[in-house]
């Protein structure tokens, strides 16, 4: 493997950094409007821009940091184990901690346990979308067609659980954190597909400024490569100090 695939793209990382200081921003609102401290409207807005939006970018760029992966695996064989095993182990992994999630939601809510949130449906997506990482028009034309398969199935509603991991939902179900299968794999394909179209081989196919060693963009990096960890433990933190601070 060359130099250049061991390098990391630092706009990649800068990029999730910031979706993860607006889900940070976001739930800090959220649960301030959750424990009755302040009244906030989280459905409409700029509250729910900044949350929507920073959902979607970060979940395009699972798309896109996946087409790199398979790039990588792709210049060097040798130094790369099986893609589809790599894939399933990490998806496994971050589903696994989707699982916790749904027990400790359980454990400590009256109401509102996240059977399917966004750590769940992102470790199905990685394995999900193996078939898709060695095409770039595919993904975009399946996930095109999953985003509006999901606006039909919106408001679908059916008398069983067992089918809101694509998003049919049972009727008078609730949760605080929904992320289906349907529409929300379809955003993970346009990822695929944007990472494909913009790093073919590993290499950038457009012009980018010369700011990797800014340190906003170098910040912004760092928080960008612990985003899982951030996402993890930030809600316990924001909950614990506004608990304390009341």
């Amino acid at each position: 493997m060359d130099k250049a695939s061991k390098e990391r793209f630092f706009e990649v990382d800068a990029l999730r950094g910031i979706a993860i200081l607006l889900m940070v921003i976001y739930h800090f609102f959220y649960d301030l409007d959750f424990l009755g401290i302040a009244d906030f409207d989280m459905n409409c807005g700029l509250l729910l821009i900044v949350g929507r939006s920073a959902a979607i970018l970060f979940i395009l760029l699972v798309g896109v940091s996946l087409t790199l992966s398979n790039s990588r695996s792709v210049l060097a064989p040798e130094n790369s184990p099986g893609q589809f095993t790599h894939l399933l182990w990490r998806g496994a992994g971050i589903f696994s901690f989707g699982l916790v999630i749904t027990v400790v939601t359980a454990t400590v809510l009256e109401k509102g346990t996240i059977y399917f949130g966004i750590l769940h449906m992102i470790g199905i997506s990685i394995i999900l979308a193996y078939p898709f990482l060695k095409y770039r028009l595919v993904p975009l034309i399946a996930g095109i067609f999953i985003l509006f398969a999901g606006f039909f199935m919106e408001n679908v509603y059916v008398d069983f659980p067992w089918l809101l991991w694509i998003g049919i939902k049972p009727h008078g179900f609730y949760t605080l954190d929904y992320f289906p299968l349907v529409p929300w794999f379809g955003v993970v394909l346009l990822g695929v597909f944007t990472g494909n179209s913009l790093y073919p081989g590993y290499r950038r196919s457009f012009r980018i400024c010369e700011c990797e060693s800014n340190v906003l963009v170098r910040l912004l990096e760092s928080f960008g490569k612990k985003s899982l960890l951030i996402y993890l433990v930030h809600q316990p933190v924001i909950v614990g100090l506004l608990l304390v601070l009341m």
